[in-house]
C-alpha cells in the first residue's frame, strides 16, 4: 500500500485575511499546487482570474510555461469542478486557458476561457498599458533565490502589483518560496524582521501603522508521512544544503573556518562589512608565511565610523566608505580585494559565510 502524504494547505494562513501572504518551506511540499489549484477553482466558481508571476521571462514562456499547471492536469479537479465542461489547462502567448481536447488530443479553447495571466519581473515594462480588472489573486512563485535578485527587484514587483491592482483593494497576493537562502531583499523591504526566528508551523502577522495593510508569513510544516526517514534515505548525506529538501531547514553551504589561532599582534588591518542590518568585522591576519582574511560578527558599534574602512551597499559620501569590494579606490582596498578573488577568506561560522557570500554576489553583479 502506498504511503499517504499530507501536503501543504493554505487554509490556516487564509484565515488571517492578510493582503500579502508569504509562504516558505521545503521543496515539493505542495505550496505551488495549492495556490494554483485554488486559483483554478476560484475562476470556475466566481470568474475571478489570477496572475502567475516569476522573476525571469524564460520561466513563463515555451515548455516551462506549459508545465506550470501540469500537476492540475494530472488530476480530475477541473473535470469535477466544471461537471465535465472542461478537462484541462492549455498555455498560449502569456495566458492559461481552461480547455477540452479533440480526438487528436489538440486543445480546444476560446478567448473567454482565460483564467490566468503570466508576468515576468524582468519584462514588467511590457504590461503597464494593459488592464486586468478581473484578477483577484496574484501568485509570485519562487520569490526566494540562491542566485541573484534583480536590481531594485522589490520596486519592480510593486510596479507589477500596481499594474494589476490599479485602484482596487480586493486582490490577495501569495509569495511562495523554498528555504534556499536566508538573505532576501523582500524581508527587509517589507519589514519582516522575525522570519529567521520562526519555527516550522509558525504564522506571523505584520501590521503597518494606521494603514489597512497586513502581511501574513508562514513557515510551512513538513508534509506528514508515516515513514519519513525511509523516503528521505537518498538525502541522508552530511550536507547542510540537503536539510531544505528533506525538512524545510534553511539551505546553507559549508564555508572555510579560521585555520589557526591568532593573537591581536597578528592582525595587520581591520575593516568592516555592513550588510543586511548586520556588521561584520574583517581582519587581515599574518602568521609566519600565512596571510588571510578572517570575518566574524561585530557585536559592538564601530568605534571610528568616520575613519575606519567600511563596505556598505548604502550610498555614503564619506571617503572611508565603499559599496563594492571588487571596485577598490585605494591601494589598501586593492589588497583587500585580492583575498576575495583568491579565496583567502575564512569565516567565524557558516552563517557569517552565507551573509558575506550574498554580499559578494551583489558586488559581482556590479
Amino acid at each position: 500500500m502506498s504511503e499517504k502524504i499530507k501536503y501543504y494547505s493554505s487554509a490556516a494562513i487564509k484565515r488571517k485575511n492578510a493582503t500579502y501572504n508569504v509562504i516558505f518551506g521545503e521543496r515539493s511540499n505542495g505550496k505551488t499546487f495549492d495556490a494554483l489549484k485554488n486559483g483554478v477553482l476560484d475562476y470556475i466558481k466566481t470568474g475571478a482570474e489570477m496572475a502567475y508571476v516569476r522573476r525571469w521571462q524564460e520561466d513563463i514562456t515555451g515548455k516551462r510555461a506549459a508545465q506550470v499547471f501540469s500537476a492540475i492536469n494530472t488530476t480530475d479537479i477541473i473535470e469535477k469542478a466544471t461537471n465535465g465542461e472542461f478537462h484541462g489547462v492549455h498555455y498560449w502567448a502569456g495566458k492559461w486557458y481552461l480547455c477540452n481536447y479533440d480526438e487528436n488530443g489538440k486543445a480546444v479553447y476560446g478567448d473567454k476561457d482565460v483564467f490566468c495571466y503570466a508576468f515576468a519581473l524582468s519584462a514588467s515594462e511590457h504590461d503597464k498599458s494593459t488592464s486586468f480588472p478581473n484578477i483577484k489573486t496574484i501568485v509570485f512563485d519562487e520569490f526566494l533565490t540562491n542566485r541573484t535578485y534583480l536590481v531594485d527587484e522589490f520596486v519592480t514587483f510593486m510596479n507589477v502589483i500596481s499594474t494589476i491592482v490599479r485602484k482596487r483593494e480586493d486582490v490577495k497576493i501569495y509569495m511562495l518560496g523554498n528555504t534556499v537562502n536566508k538573505f532576501c531583499p523582500y524581508f527587509k523591504e517589507m519589514g519582516l524582521n522575525n522570519i529567521l526566528k520562526m519555527k516550522q508551523g509558525d504564522i506571523d502577522v505584520y501590521h503597518y501603522g494606521e494603514s489597512k495593510l497586513t502581511v501574513a508569513v508562514e513557515y510551512c510544516k513538513s508534509p506528514e508521512q508515516k515513514n519519513k526517514s525511509e523516503s528521505h534515505k537518498y538525502f541522508a548525506f552530511d550536507n547542510p544544503k540537503l536539510g531544505m529538501i528533506t525538512g524545510g531547514a534553511w539551505e546553507m553551504a559549508i564555508y572555510p573556518h579560521i585555520p589557526m589561532k591568532y593573537k591581536p599582534r597578528d592582525i595587520m588591518v581591520t575593516y568592516f562589512i555592513d550588510f543586511n542590518d548586520s556588521v561584520y568585522q574583517c581582519e587581515i591576519i599574518n602568521i609566519g608565511d600565512n596571510i588571510f582574511t578572517y570575518i566574524h560578527h561585530k557585536t559592538t558599534p564601530i568605534k571610528n565610523p568616520d575613519s575606519d574602512l567600511i563596505y556598505s551597499l548604502d550610498y555614503v559620501p564619506r571617503p572611508n566608505y565603499n559599496r563594492n569590494v571588487f571596485k577598490p579606490t585605494s591601494k589598501l582596498q586593492t589588497k583587500i580585494a585580492w583575498f576575495f578573488i583568491n579565496d583567502k577568506v575564512f569565516y567565524q561560522d557558516n552563517s557569517v559565510g552565507d551573509a558575506i557570500a550574498n554580499y559578494l554576489k551583489i558586488c559581482k553583479r556590479g
